[in-house]
């Protein structure tokens, strides 16, 4: 039963979420830089943001920028074999047969979505663990990184949410959902070079690098500083 023809495909799946852990575990993740969109245009696909519903949001939703990609992909394969085989097996037990194709698609759907959705919910106590051996687990530890944008261009806050492609310390590659700030004159399009300058709730707020707003900043900072020295 437990090595039977059926199961081979999440005996695959189990496999390569297993490799992928041992990469992340032995070998250098930081010099892979996963790419969520490959050669395709993300569009930043927001459906409604009157709803407050997006493409970006469900991302988020599964795990997306809560952790490493490569340690999400890891769980989600992982979690996807073992339950491919646990429905399959369930299935047996109940009926006394195998699935037929039917069956089967309909396993693999339902093992599918499940395993993203549980992999979304453990991505931040994952991210969290992965980010303790980081030299800074703060918060606001990609404060002043630099990366480029990943979707079709980065909005004003408030207009939706944008996302970016950010390396962090460890030379991790993150996607995060982002913003500008609402004196930024410049919206930076899909590949142009980022600069985090704050993060808010739930997204980053970035602004061109090498730009004017970039020396608007640098001025605000300049100036805050001032202040500060002033009042002490």
């Amino acid at each position: 039963m437990l090595f039977h023809l059926i199961h081979i495909p999440y005996w695959i799946v189990l496999g390569m979420g297993v490799l992928l852990f041992l990469t992340v575990i032995f070998g250098d993740v930081g010099n892979e830089e996963v790419e969520l969109e490959g050669n395709t245009d993300p569009l930043e696909v927001e459906v409604d943001l009157e709803e407050g519903i997006s493409f970006l949001t469900i991302l988020h939703w599964l795990g997306v920028g809560r952790a490493p990609l490569i340690l999400l992909l890891a769980l989600d394969f992982s979690l996807l074999g073992v339950l491919g085989w646990f429905f399959n097996v369930l299935f047996y037990l109940l009926r006394g047969s195998w699935p037929g194709v039917m069956g089967s698609g309909v396993i693999a759907i339902a093992a599918l979505l499940l395993a993203l959705i549980t992999g979304g919910l453990c991505s931040r106590p994952l991210g969290q663990i992965f980010a303790q051996f980081s030299e800074d687990t703060s918060r606001d530890r990609l404060l002043g990184c630099s990366g480029h944008v990943s979707s079709a261009h980065i909005p004003h806050s408030g207009t939706g949410i944008g996302q970016i492609s950010v390396l962090d310390a460890n030379r991790n590659r993150l996607i995060l959902p982002a913003v500008l700030p609402a004196w930024a004159t410049i919206t930076p399009q899909h590949g142009q070079e980022i600069l985090i300058i704050d993060r808010q709730e739930n997204e980053y707020v970035v602004v061109a690098k090498d730009s004017l707003d970039e020396a608007t900043w640098l001025r605000q900072q300049r100036q805050s500083q001032i202040n500060e020295g002033k009042d002490t």
